[in-house]
């Protein structure tokens, strides 16, 4: 158990309320899902009452998985809780859903950089995924670990790690997903409807991007960029487009990756991943943004034509000054 300076009064907390909130980040992946439901199953298990809030809704392939169910799609919340709790938000702002300062805020988070905006404050970055730290939360709590919590721990361990490719994961990280094994997970069915429960339209998306992929910094950086033409083509949703940022890593030359997707006529999402030492995050921070060294994403006002030539060029820059593997 780790940095029990910060579990261990969020633990008094949680034990000593009856009725909380939770929510995550908006456009919520894996680790936010899986993260939220785990613990509201673990909070629902010593007779608290909760309800889970985000902004958006939890991707197609999640909605399978037990729990997920639970999750309440809201640009606002109102109502009585003795706090509010906000994971893998390294800012108040994340999760983009009005009302949360009116409650004492418990902050759970693994990312660098996180700004301690809570009353109580959990911050954990040797954590591979945020569901690290909520097992040990659930196990701080007396609870023990069922197999719907099990499974969404290891779907948010599973995606935050890029399929166990990133450089965050550790001994801790592989315990967590035996103890998830053990309690009845299994990970073959929960990888195949995270990876391979994908829509007609998202395969062709895939071969649209791909065809479209342009290579950067001797081969060493592929830039994707999506619009909605291209998903009116595919017949694919923006949900299609969850994962589809690790695609160019199956060439060995391709140490990052750029993935574009305009949002608006002002407006650009850019997701980063990278191999190895290619700190990606550095640049998504100069944007305002965050995340991990090997996963970061953030939002630029401009157009794709402005944007594009800015961030391909910083984040060649990040592969130059990294030691080739």
């Amino acid at each position: 158990m780790t940095d029990s300076t910060g579990l261990i009064p969020i633990r008094d907390a949680l034990a000593r309320g009856q009725r909380f909130l939770l929510t995550s980040h908006a456009r919520p992946d894996g680790d936010s899902i899986g993260s939220q439901v785990a613990l509201a199953l673990a909070l629902q298990a010593l007779g608290k009452t909760v309800r889970i809030v985000n902004r958006d809704p939890a991707p197609a392939p999640y909605l399978a998985f037990p729990g997920v169910e639970l999750i309440e799609v809201a640009a606002a919340v109102d109502g009585a809780f003795d706090a509010a709790i906000v994971l893998e938000c390294g800012e108040l702002s994340r999760p983009d859903v009005a009302g949360l300062d009116r409650y004492p805020v418990v902050n759970i988070d693994h990312h660098t950089g996180n700004t301690g905006y809570g009353a109580l404050n959990w911050y954990d970055p040797s954590a591979a995924a945020c569901a690290e730290m909520v097992l040990d939360l659930v196990d701080a709590l007396g609870v023990p670990l069922t197999r719907a919590m099990a499974t969404g721990l290891y779907v948010a361990i599973l995606t935050d790690t890029g399929s166990f490719r990133h450089a965050n994961i550790t001994a801790r990280t592989f315990d967590a997903c035996r103890r998830t094994a053990a309690a009845g997970v299994d990970a073959a069915a929960v990888a195949r409807q995270v990876f391979d429960s994908s829509s007609v339209g998202k395969l062709k998306l895939m071969g649209a991007l791909l065809g479209g992929m342009r290579l950067e910094a001797g081969d060493r950086l592929a830039v994707l960029s999506l619009d909605d033409e291209m998903l009116r083509t595919s017949g694919a949703t923006r949900d299609d487009t969850e994962g589809l940022v690790n695609l160019p890593f199956a060439a060995r030359e391709v140490r990052a990756v750029a993935f574009f997707k305009v949002e608006g006529p002002d407006e650009v999402r850019v997701s980063l991943r990278s191999k190895g030492a290619v700190d990606v995050r550095a640049v998504a921070v100069r944007h305002g943004g965050g995340g991990h060294p090997n996963a970061a994403g953030f939002s630029v006002a401009g157009t794709y034509e402005s944007v594009r030539g800015r961030i391909v060029s910083e984040v060649a820059d990040a592969i130059a000054l990294s030691p080739e593997p």
